[in-house]
Order: C-alpha cells, then sequence, then structure tokens
C-alpha cells in the first residue's frame, strides 16, 4: 500500500477503504509518512469529505493508535461529556458532581484552553493542590471510590490525534466536521466511557460559526458513535455571548461553586442542568429526559452535588474548603470597572472579542507553553437584551499585570455592542442530536 495512492484516491473524490485508513494512522504515528504527504490527505479530505464510515474508521484508528482505558473495573455504566470549547463554559465543574451524585459514574479526562477557549484543566489547577495529572490506575480507583474524577489525557492516548491536530493547525484544515468529529470521538472512545453527551456550540466564541453548521457537527459525531456501539447524545447551545458570568480560571470556578451551592441561576446553570439530565438518560439512570431534569435538580437543591464535588477535590489533592470558602481561590490584585459609553440596550456580545480581552489579560494563552494567571479575567454584570445607562457597569477586570490592559479593554469594549432597541430573543438551546435524528427546538 503507497500513501500516494491514497492522496490521488481522495484527491479524485473516492471513498479510502478501513484498510487504507488504518494504514495512514498506523503509518503516520510511527514515523513513515512524513507531514507533507499527510497534509496533502487532510487537505483532499478538506475539500472532498468524509463519508460517514470513512469518519468512523478515522476515529477508530485514532482510538486505538496508543493506550486506552479499560473501565469495567468501575460498576455501572460509566458515561462522559464534552464540549466543543467556549467562553465562560464551566458545565464539566457542575454536571460532573451532579450526574455522579445521581448514581452515574463520570469518567472525564479534559484538556487546556487555547486562544480564546477555556480549559477545564487550567480551572481545576486554580484550586490550591489540585492535580489534574492522575495515572490511569489512579484515575479508575478515584472514579470507582468517589464516582466522578476529571483529569488531564495522558501523552499515550490517543497519539494521533496530537499529531494529526497539530498538522491541521498550521494547515488550514481545522474546521472540517469529519475531521472535528473524529478527533473529539477519538479520545472520547480512547478513554473507556460507554456513554456520551456532547455539548456542540454555535456562535461568535465556537468553532461552528452558523447553527446549522453545528447540528452538522453533532450529526456526524453522533453517527460515529452509533457506529462504534456507545449510547450519545449531542446538544445543540448558543455561544454568540458567554454562557456563564465569569470568564477566567479561579473566578469560573467560583462561578461553578455558586452555581452548585444554589446561589446562582443563569444560563450557565440551564445548561449544565440538560446536559446532566441527558448523560442520566443515555446512561440508562432514567426512563426519559425530563426525569433526568428531575434527578440533577434534586442533587443541586438538596447539596449533593456540592458535596460530590468537595469528594473530588479531596481525592485528587485539592483543598476541599474552596466549595464552602470561595476566598481560597487565587485572586487577582486589582479590579477595574468597565463602564457602559452610552445609554441603550445590550443588542450583542462577542464571545470571541470577550475571551480575547481575558486572554490580554493573562487568563489564557497563545501557545500550548504560555503560562496563564488563575486569578486574573473578568466578570460580565450584564448580557444581551439588557437595559444600560451610561456609566453604568457593565463588567469588571481581574487584574495583575496592566502591559495589555488598553488593548484588553479596547478587545471587550468592541465586542458589546450597545443598540438602542432591544434584539431579537436568541435560544440559549437549538435543539439535540439522538440516534434518532434531530430534534429542534
Amino acid at each position: 500500500m503507497r500513501m500516494l495512492d491514497i492522496i490521488l484516491k481522495k484527491r479524485n473524490g473516492g471513498e479510502l477503504t478501513s484498510d487504507e485508513i488504518d494504514f495512514f494512522v498506523h503509518e503516520y504515528v510511527a514515523g513513515r509518512i512524513p507531514d507533507y504527504q499527510a497534509s496533502a490527505l487532510l487537505m483532499a479530505i478538506y475539500f472532498q469529505g468524509m463519508t460517514s464510515r470513512e469518519t468512523a474508521d478515522l476515529t477508530l484508528a485514532m482510538a486505538y493508535s496508543g493506550e486506552t482505558v479499560d473501565l469495567s473495573p468501575v460498576p455501572g455504566i460509566k458515561v462522559d461529556k464534552h464540549s466543543t470549547g467556549g467562553v465562560g463554559d464551566t458545565t464539566t465543574l457542575i454536571v460532573a458532581p451532579l450526574v455522579a451524585a445521581c448514581g452515574v459514574p463520570v469518567a472525564k479526562m479534559s484538556g487546556r484552553g487555547l486562544g480564546h477557549t477555556g480549559g477545564t484543566i487550567d480551572k481545576l489547577e486554580s484550586i490550591p493542590g489540585f492535580n489534574p495529572f492522575q495515572s490511569i490506575r489512579d484515575f479508575i480507583r478515584i472514579v470507582k471510590e468517589v464516582g466522578v474524577a476529571v483529569v488531564g489525557q495522558t501523552e499515550s492516548l490517543v497519539p494521533a490525534d496530537k499529531k494529526l491536530y497539530a498538522l491541521r493547525d498550521v494547515t488550514g484544515t481545522v474546521e472540517h466536521k469529519s475531521l472535528i468529529a473524529s478527533s473529539v470521538m477519538s479520545k472520547k472512545i480512547a478513554a473507556g466511557a460507554d456513554a456520551i453527551v456532547l455539548d456542540v456550540k454555535a456562535g461568535s466564541g465556537a468553532f461552528m460559526r452558523s447553527v446549522e453548521d453545528a447540528f452538522e457537527l453533532a450529526q456526524e459525531m453522533v453517527n460515529v458513535g452509533v457506529y462504534v456501539g456507545r449510547r450519545v447524545a449531542a446538544i445543540v447551545s448558543d455561544m454568540s455571548q458567554p454562557l456563564g458570568m465569569a470568564i477566567g480560571n479561579a473566578l469560573e470556578v467560583r462561578e461553578a461553586i455558586e452555581v452548585l451551592r444554589g446561589e446562582r441561576s443563569e444560563a450557565l446553570k440551564e445548561v449544565s442542568l440538560l446536559l446532566g439530565a441527558y448523560m442520566l438518560y443515555v446512561a440508562g439512570r432514567c426512563q426519559t429526559v425530563e426525569q433526568g431534569l428531575e434527578m440533577v435538580e434534586e442533587a443541586l437543591a438538596s447539596g449533593r452535588g456540592a458535596q460530590k464535588l468537595k469528594e473530588m477535590i479531596s481525592a485528587q489533592g485539592g483543598d476541599e474548603r474552596v466549595v464552602d470558602d470561595t476566598s481560597l481561590l487565587p485572586v487577582a490584585d486589582e479590579v477595574i470597572s468597565i463602564r457602559a459609553q452610552r445609554d441603550g440596550y445590550i443588542s450583542g456580545m462577542d464571545a470571541y472579542s470577550i475571551g480575547q480581552a481575558a486572554r490580554l489579560l493573562g487568563a489564557g494563552r497563545n501557545t500550548k507553553e504560555d503560562a496563564i494567571d488563575h486569578g486574573v479575567g473578568i466578570v460580565l454584570h450584564k448580557r444581551v437584551g439588557d437595559k444600560v445607562e451610561k456609566g453604568e457597569m457593565l463588567a469588571e477586570f481581574y487584574v495583575n499585570r496592566e502591559d495589555a490592559l488598553q488593548e484588553a479593554i479596547d478587545t471587550f469594549n468592541k465586542g458589546v455592542i450597545i443598540g438602542e432597541q432591544p434584539p431579537q430573543h436568541k435560544p440559549l438551546v437549538y435543539g439535540v442530536v439522538t440516534h434518532e435524528g434531530i430534534e429542534r427546538w
């Protein structure tokens, strides 16, 4: 089998066989296919596309390109959750303990943030002592004993995705639904979960800018899940404005804890509860999503979700007292108020610009090697549709350095649009995709 023949076949619109896909992934990971040939195939895929069967075969080849996690020692159906990324998207810290408190084991591997998107691992590292980098043996032990663990992806897990994503990032082939689907689902399959719930974002702060593109990506990932025998559901939710009111690592942890303590009831809580309901549903813990919603709402109201977060933090070496006292989290030295420059209504909040503003403050990174400041970020005081008066507070900037402060302020102000009329309402969730099809809301 020759790599050139595979490139030519896909370039000309052909459908690759399972053996050809396996050959490409195996040989590329082994270093026997050069980057320039892998790049050529990725570009051919970008323009010619892949069938659902090709996408599933690519996903499986990537999933088994390295170490995999066997969660069979943990009783019951294990569930995982994944978001395609966004701004102020702290649902994992809320939904994982809530679902575990309902008796369904949650085994989740997460990543770091890059660019304008936040990473769950970065957020958890703002908790004093918390260690997200557990061995696979300890990962399984914690899930078995506590019911939930959120850890960083090991270097030996899905090496094909690491190599291919790095190549896609520099060859203009990131935004293709089959390549995104295989990247996401290969990691979920390798991590060992029996059931998976996906939160596919649509809007300015997401990979998929349009709702239709988000539904197509959701369908592709659900198809892969069905093909490999996993129970998968994907909700399509809005990321045209930040989901939570906090953007920045410790600030987002604080907001998640406040949700779990029953102190907040905004968009972040609503999406988290919906994700939790679907996680219980795909795990077979309830007969309907409505029953699942009642279960996670009870776990929240009773405090069992907050208690489960304490147990997870403690099991992973962190200071569980942060759940009762968020002042133990790192906080910036200075807080600066950002105020409205005119009267009107918030007609738009560009999630990408707001995420970039937080990155400029030090809450995010440009490259994977960059250090982040866990205490800095932005806390919003307004959302789209809110009426504002000139001089009224729009947000607070938590600042430790001022070298890029003015650029951050300018970037934020460009992302907040104040108009004369209230904007048209935009739904928080656009619908859900399951093996039964698409349901638009």
